[in-house]
């Protein structure tokens, strides 16, 4: 879903996205972005337009696999116009807010968006033919990330989100299956890039921290 964002904040592990930026003076870029196995800053200067594209997990360019784009391997793609850009061989326009979603769908209809139904399966624990090393294998190669460290990043935002909505520190290690308050504190810090403390105490912007509507039996490491 296409989101804005102004200023300097913390991104979110393992997304994969695109995103347009539209700068002071009209200047137009669109850069296809990995997921990230540690937290990161991404500075928006509030006199630009930024908007967000993120994928659901498991859909990716065949040509630009996300493991290819992980941990700041981003790709900006070569301007056609002044409004349109190049992709597999076609001048297609930026996306703005308003017709983001009809973008992605002409993408998908065009081939350049896949999606693997191995990854749907794997989240949801629906066995399958595959071997679980062959299904891990597909997961790594549509998510760009390890199922291991995917669970990890959704463990890690599922504590911010109960740490957001009030819960104690305590309560989170107890329900989310952390060891104890220094093993949160170190996930947070990688996936989220704060504190348990400043988490509670600050209304910094977190992109892309939705909501997880997983179970925490859901997300806990063996």
């Amino acid at each position: 879903m296409p989101q804005r964002a102004a200023g300097q904040f913390p991104v979110g592990c393992g997304e994969q996205f695109r995103d347009g930026h539209y700068a002071a003076g009209r200047k137009e870029l669109l850069t296809l972005r990995g997921p990230e196995t540690t937290a990161t800053t991404l500075d928006c200067p509030a006199e630009g337009e930024w908007i967000g594209i993120r994928f659901k997990v498991g859909t990716f360019m065949p040509r630009f696999l996300p493991g290819s784009l992980r941990d700041h391997k981003d790709v900006t793609l070569p301007p056609a116009t002044g409004h349109s850009f190049w992709l597999n061989g076609s001048a297609l326009e930026y996306p703005g807010f308003d017709d983001a979603e009809t973008f992605v769908r002409r993408l998908a209809k065009s081939g350049i968006l896949s999606r693997d139904p191995i990854v749907d399966d794997t989240l949801l624990r629906r066995p399958g033919e595959l071997s679980l090393r062959s299904s891990q294998r597909h997961f790594l190669r549509s998510t760009g990330v390890t199922y291991a460290t995917f669970r990890q990043i959704e463990r890690a935002r599922y504590a911010t989100n109960l740490l957001r909505e009030g819960v104690s520190i305590l309560d989170v290690v107890s329900s989310v299956g952390y060891f104890d308050q220094a093993h949160l504190t170190r996930s947070l810090r990688r996936f989220i890039g704060e504190t348990p403390a400043k988490i509670i105490q600050w209304h910094k912007q977190l992109s892309f921290l939705y909501k997880t509507s997983w179970s925490a039996e859901a997300i806990v490491l063996p």
